[in-house]
């Protein structure tokens, strides 16, 4: 009787933990779904800018570049994908930046090639890459910097991206502006637990993101 009630228990308990998983798969694929849209229409504005400034070979390139990206989107619906599709699909959205910041730009990636197929989240390199344009580029005077560098720390893959800005993000998630960084806040939290961190310095000189 004891034994079978302890069995009874098992199951209950596998049953709850199971239930757990599939609910935190749902809210992890829920937020996965969230940041995409929003990338969506940013690039829609860069297109309708240069079309309402009659630059049509930048418009031909930034349309090209754009169909690769839909491309990308709708065949990656992984829960973590490869680095260097993440650093692809980022570099899709610099394409179209340039065609509109021109030699004002300045983009450095810096990523060893030993790290090319660690599994990371998706679109986390390319919502902080957003976030640096719409929090710091947009309205930065003269020459824009972005610095993108990957290392490892023993099994853990850092990620910094790196702007000179006007200071504006800060560590607090709390705010609509920082839904972006919210959402890799908890998508890190539901996938490796207290493993995965996002760290955000800001100053005059400009904005620092780590991700762990």
């Amino acid at each position: 009787f004891i034994f079978e009630k302890r069995i009874d228990l098992l199951e209950n308990k596998n049953r709850e933990i199971r239930l757990e998983h599939a609910l935190q798969e749902a809210q992890y694929n829920k937020l996965n779904q969230q940041i995409q849209p929003h990338f969506l229409f940013n690039t829609l504005n860069v297109i309708l800018s240069l079309a309402r400034l009659n630059r049509t070979t930048e418009l031909i390139r930034a349309l090209e570049t754009f169909s690769q990206f839909l491309k990308f989107k709708y065949k990656s619906s992984e829960p973590l994908i490869p680095l260097h599709q993440e650093i692809q699909y980022t570099q899709y959205y610099l394409d179209i930046q340039n065609l509109r910041f021109g030699e004002r730009l300045k983009t450095q990636l810096d990523c060893p090639k030993d790290l090319y197929n660690a599994q990371v989240p998706p679109f986390i390199l390319q919502t902080l890459v957003e976030n640096s344009f719409k929090h710091g580029l947009e309205k930065k005077v003269g020459e824009a910097l972005l610095h993108i560098r990957f290392y490892q720390d023993s099994e853990l893959v850092c990620l910094e991206v790196i702007d000179n800005g006007l200071m504006g993000m800060t560590n607090s998630f709390s705010n609509q502006e920082g839904h972006g960084l919210d959402n890799i806040k908890k998508r890190l939290q539901l996938y490796f637990g207290n493993s995965g961190h996002v760290l955000i310095t800001s100053n005059e000189s400009g904005t620092t993101v780590k991700v762990v």
